[in-house]
């Protein structure tokens, strides 16, 4: 029996996979179980922050797998407490929960808001609802579907929460309109990833803030894939020149160990007291040890400036290409508009070539490693410039 056909007989099919069996990684370079090797411009859906079993994120997790690989969180952690320091050092966030993943981080935000709203100013003022952006995507449990803003998600699983208001991304009339008294969250990504990587306008970011401040909301930015060095700076936000209330991170944090990060300003800050939020892995020893390793290298100025310079030679390299319509992100979060040929078929077609991608709706998306070097950017560059031929 095959490695594919064992794994369909007892994992859900949940997934579309492309008939490849990946076995090992080296640097940006993945190899299946035949040998034959891809260039990663995926990197695990913005996970793999530094590639393949990088040495020093490598030693840095076997290390603490030698010393202690969990304890519940009714213990303290040195490496829990070393991890904590140093994202609050980056980001100027002093408090913070870990989890797990991007959707549980969402859902720490969501809790705070409503807390936040609840012990200030009662649960007769009836101030639970969030808005979320038209076009968003938040997570995959009940909440964070119900957040998300795509009807494509909005199926199967019903009754979904109540509580949440879409809004029209960059439409500041609506969003005006819907910020009542009854709202005390308003949750967006400044990038839209999985809605096709949409920035959002900067205009319309600074009604949210102004908003947020004149009626006590809380700003929940989500940037489960925009932070951590994604697009140049190590959050997002300070490209757009505000620091949310809530800032919620995951996928690339920790350089392929789930986790999940939600920060909360001074504000927020001591919403979530004792019994009111928990998870077993969360802060798991494992987890932020690899969290370190990736953090220490990817906030550096020097590494920043490089992941903003490589974005820009990727921007002309792709550009170059004539069935290339346009190109849209910031730094190493690239969407990919093409005139007329369909993604999901060049993306089948890189990956026969060579080169392992995403799609986010019309467009090819690219998250590679940070660490990406120019030569490979050349070299996956050459390919989807023959695979759209």
């Amino acid at each position: 029996m095959s490695t594919i056909e064992k794994f369909n007989e007892h994992v859900m099919g949940t997934y579309g996979r492309y008939p490849v069996v990946l076995e090992s990684g080296e640097g940006r370079t993945a190899a299946d179980e035949n040998g034959k090797k891809y260039i990663d411009f995926g990197s695990g859906i913005g996970v793999n922050s530094l590639g393949y079993c990088d040495e020093e994120w490598a030693d840095a997790v076997c290390r603490q797998a030698r010393a202690i690989q969990h304890t519940s969180n009714y213990y303290y952690t040195k490496i829990q407490a070393d991890f904590a320091a140093k994202i609050s050092e980056v980001t100027g966030y002093e408090k913070m929960f870990f989890g797990n993943s991007g959707a549980e981080a969402n859902e720490c935000a969501i809790k705070i808001a409503r807390k936040y709203s609840f012990d200030k100013y009662g649960k007769d003022s009836k101030r639970y609802n969030i808005i979320t952006l038209v076009n968003s995507f938040h997570g995959r449990t009940l909440a964070t579907l119900s957040a998300t803003g795509q009807d494509v998600f909005h199926n199967y699983f019903f009754p979904f929460l109540e509580g949440f208001i879409n809004v029209e991304a960059n439409n500041i009339e609506d969003l005006r309109n819907k910020a009542d008294d009854t709202v005390c969250g308003i949750m967006f990504e400044f990038i839209q990833g999985e809605g096709g990587v949409m920035p959002l306008e900067k205009e319309f970011v600074d009604e949210i803030f102004r908003i947020c401040a004149e009626k006590d909301i809380l700003a929940i930015a989500d940037e489960v894939q925009t932070g951590a060095g994604r697009t140049g700076e190590f959050l997002t936000s300070k490209l757009f020149g505000v620091k949310p209330d809530i800032t919620t991170l995951a996928k690339g944090v920790a350089g392929g160990v789930p986790i999940g990060i939600c920060l909360a300003g001074e504000k927020c800050g001591n919403v979530l007291t004792a019994g009111t939020h928990g998870s077993t892995f969360g802060g798991n020893p494992l987890a932020c040890a690899g969290g370190l390793a990736v953090v220490n290298r990817v906030s550096s100025k020097e590494f920043l400036d490089e992941v903003k310079a490589k974005g820009d030679h990727f921007r002309k390299k792709l550009l170059e290409i004539p069935e290339v319509e346009g190109v849209d992100g910031m730094g190493l979060m690239i969407g990919i508009r093409l005139k007329t040929q369909k993604a999901a078929d060049v993306c089948k077609a890189c990956l026969d070539m060579g080169l392992l991608m995403l799609t986010a709706k019309a467009k090819l998306r690219l998250l590679p490693p940070l660490n990406v070097t120019y030569e490979e950017i050349d070299q996956g560059t050459e390919i989807i410039r023959r695979a759209l031929k």
